[in-house]
C-alpha cells in the first residue's frame, strides 16, 4: 500500500516541478537563442570573443538551472536539473577563464557538451512524462544536441564561419525548443488539475 502510494505521487512531484522551474527553461532558452542571433550577425567574429560569448551563455544557463534544481530538491528529478546545472557550470567557466583556445578545441567543446545536454534533457523528458503531455519538446531537444554534438565529432568543422553558423542555429533551434516547453510547463498542472476534478 505504502508502495502504491509513493508511485501515484511520483507524477504530483515531476508535475510540481515542472510548474516550479517553468521560468529556468525560459531563461536558458532566451540565452541560447540571443547568441546564435548574435553569432549569426557577426559572423566574422573573431573566435576569441565568440569563445567567451557562447561561454558567457552556457554559464547564465548553468547557474539558473542549479538555482531552480536547488530550490525544488524536494521534488522528483531536481537532481536531473542540478547535474544540468553543474555541466553548465564546468563548461562555461572553462570556456571564460580560457578564451585562446583553438577552433578544434573550441568545436571539440561545443560537441561534447550538446551530446551531454542533449543526454540530460532526454532523462528529464522521461522523468516527466507522466505528469505532461509535453515531454516531446524535451525529446526533441535532446535529440537534435545529441545528433549535432555526434555530427561535428565525426566531421570537425575546420572553417571558423561554417562552426559559427552551425554552433548559431543549434543555439535558436534548441533555445526555441526550450522557450516553447517553459510555457507549456508552466501552464500543465493546472490542466491535468481539471482533468481529475471531471
Amino acid at each position: 500500500m505504502d508502495r502504491a502510494k509513493t508511485t501515484a505521487e511520483l507524477p504530483a512531484d515531476a508535475q510540481r516541478l515542472c510548474k516550479r522551474t517553468w521560468w529556468v527553461f525560459l531563461i536558458g532558452g532566451i540565452a541560447s537563442v540571443l547568441f546564435g542571433l548574435l553569432a549569426f550577425a557577426q559572423p566574422t567574429i573573431a573566435l576569441l570573443v565568440l569563445s567567451m560569448f557562447f561561454a558567457a551563455s552556457i554559464l547564465v544557463d548553468g547557474v539558473m538551472n542549479a538555482i531552480g534544481a536547488l530550490r525544488n530538491r524536494h521534488n522528483d528529478g531536481w537532481w536531473i536539473m542540478l547535474l544540468i546545472g553543474v555541466l553548465g557550470l564546468a563548461v562555461g567557466v572553462y570556456g571564460l577563464f580560457n578564451p585562446a583556445i583553438s577552433m578544434l578545441a573550441f568545436v571539440y567543446m561545443f560537441a561534447i557538451e550538446a551530446i551531454v545536454l542533449g543526454v540530460f534533457l532526454l532523462m528529464l523528458g522521461y522523468k516527466i512524462r507522466q505528469a505532461s503531455s509535453r515531454e516531446w519538446v524535451l525529446y526533441l531537444a535532446g535529440a537534435l544536441s545529441v545528433l549535432l554534438g555526434l555530427l561535428v565529432l565525426v566531421r570537425p568543422v575546420a572553417g571558423g564561419l561554417s562552426a559559427v553558423w552551425m554552433i548559431a542555429a543549434w543555439s535558436i533551434a534548441v533555445g526555441i525548443l526550450r522557450i516553447v516547453f517553459a510555457f507549456r510547463a508552466r501552464s500543465v498542472p493546472e490542466r491535468l488539475q481539471l482533468r481529475r476534478a471531471r
